[in-house]
């Protein structure tokens, strides 16, 4: 595949993903953001990543984020940006609590 198509289609994902999070997903006293996509080369998969604040509610934002897997593949659907729609998961961005940890210890 294209590198530059792929760039673009990982990047879009990832903006319907905040847009879809923003708009029909709440998660209680969270805030949740989303940090980047991953998609396979074949476009069949993709997996979105963010962060959660506070750290001890990511095990139920991840938990309501992949409740709402098939909802997020009808949002995308509905706007026909590419095909084939991916199968889509959520998870935590474990690179970006890791580069957030490292800041900690460098300002200290």
């Amino acid at each position: 595949m294209n590198t530059n198509r792929h760039n673009k289609l990982t990047q879009e994902i990832a903006r319907l993903a905040g847009d879809f999070f923003m708009r029909n997903v709440r998660v209680p006293d969270t805030l949740l953001t989303v940090t980047r996509a991953v998609i396979a080369d074949n476009l069949t998969r993709a997996t979105i990543f963010f962060s959660v604040l506070p750290e001890h509610r990511e095990s139920i934002a991840l938990a309501i984020a992949k409740r709402a897997r098939s909802d997020f593949r009808t949002y995308v659907k509905e706007r026909r940006l590419f095909h084939p729609i991916p199968i889509f998961d959520f998870d935590i961005d474990a690179g970006e609590k890791n580069r957030q940890r490292v800041d900690e210890l460098t300002r200290a």
